[in-house]
């Protein structure tokens, strides 16, 4: 459809450009151009067959957007019989005019070029062939000047095309570009809250677990403790709706309410006194011991390093076995923060059955902030996850 609109427009303008040129044929003969006071020598009158010279000028408009130089080299037949005839040279300018501009606008540098030099020696040989008037030579140069000029008006709308393909093919490439890392951002975020529902989830199921299964072992004998374990399970079940809740949140809410909800607070180091109580409550005897000097801390090592805490607590809730104790201890250096969750259980015996996606998720999370991370068994029995987390500027 657009090419038979292109086509259909092209044809119009022929038929325009024929008519146009058709009439000033037939207007200015000989008699009006001596009225003028222009001197004419010879210069023959309009008749049906100049006429038809100059219809057949004007056709190959019609063809100026598929074929453009061809249709310039087609007028000039036309154009020179006009001239040897005697009809007058440039009786057709308008159609060679057109199509000299469509060369121009539609081919590169090298045709165009072809395009100009066809129409000026095309006037030349019109001039030269068919003396009808003395023209001086300022007329000739006004021609070369038109003619340029029009070909330099229609390589000035080709280079702003061009341009403007450009502009439309860089932004483009930008939009897709900003939808690549909008993709990667969303990827990264999705791996994030997976691993924040992981290390939340996992934590609390496991505290509810065995204090569930506390709970049913004293139920008959001793209904008070029961009941405390109960409300133990509850309290916990609460928090975790609360944390997921507050991560999950992020997904349903518009930018500036995930804007306020990255800023809201987060579980970090000052927590971690509640979650060795929660852990005591659970039945894994736990000592939380702080060296150095407590200082604050950035807020992603802040909150790494308490996941670290609460995974490594929650694998020796599970593995270590029943009397066992655990120690978490957080060490301030001057440029470090050493973080280590230490238990005697199982020891190495258990090495294999603690290596599940909690401790790989907190391998990410150290290795975001540039930490290193050890998970083994001890020398002496147990168990031990460390990480040592750089800080700068001496946080």
């Amino acid at each position: 459809m657009r090419i038979d609109r292109t086509r259909l427009h092209d044809t119009l303008l022929a038929v325009v450009v024929a008519g146009v040129s058709v009439a000033l044929f037939v207007l200015y003969g000989p008699d009006r151009l001596q009225a003028e006071g222009i001197a004419v020598d010879g210069m023959r009158a309009p008749d049906s067959f100049g006429a038809v010279l100059v219809v057949l000028a004007c056709v190959p408009v019609a063809l100026r957007r598929r074929w453009p130089l061809s249709a310039l080299c087609a007028t000039v037949v036309p154009e020179t019989l006009l001239a040897v005839f005697g009809y007058g040279a440039g009786i057709s300018c308008l159609a060679g005019l057109v199509l000299l501009y469509s060369v121009a606008s539609y081919r590169g540098l090298a045709v165009a070029l072809g395009g100009l030099l066809v129409s000026l020696v095309t006037y030349t040989l019109g001039a030269v062939a068919g003396p009808a008037r003395v023209a001086s030579w300022s007329e000739h140069v006004v021609v070369a000047v038109v003619l340029v000029a029009v070909w330099g008006a229609g390589r000035s709308l080709r280079l702003r095309r061009a341009y403007l393909e450009e502009l439309k093919d860089r932004a483009a490439r930008l939009e897709r570009a900003h939808a690549a890392d909008t993709r990667a951002a969303r990827a990264e975020e999705r791996s994030r809250i997976a691993r924040e529902l992981h290390d939340v989830v996992a934590h609390h199921v496991s505290v509810m677990t065995v204090q569930a299964a506390a709970a049913r072992r004293v139920l008959a004998a001793d209904p008070d403790l029961a009941r405390e374990a109960l409300s133990a399970i509850e309290h916990t079940g609460r928090l975790a709706m609360t944390e997921m809740r507050n991560i999950v949140g992020v997904l349903r809410t518009d930018s500036r309410a995930d804007a306020r909800a990255e800023l809201g607070p987060q579980p970090g180091v000052r927590d971690l006194p509640l979650l060795a109580e929660q852990m005591r409550e659970a039945g894994l005897s736990t000592r939380l011991q702080a060296e150095g000097e407590p200082r604050p801390l950035p807020a992603g090592v802040d909150l790494a390093a308490y996941r670290l805490v609460q995974e490594g607590l929650t694998n020796s809730l599970r593995h270590a076995g029943a009397g066992a104790k655990a120690v978490v201890t957080v060490r301030y250096e001057p440029h470090e923060l050493d973080v280590r969750v230490e238990d005697d259980g199982v020891g190495a015996a258990g090495l294999s059955t603690r290596s599940g996606h909690g401790l790989v998720g907190i391998r990410e999370r150290v290795a975001l902030y540039g930490g290193i991370l050890s998970i083994g068994p001890l020398p002496g029995g147990g168990f031990e996850v460390r990480a040592r987390f750089p800080l700068k500027d001496g946080q």
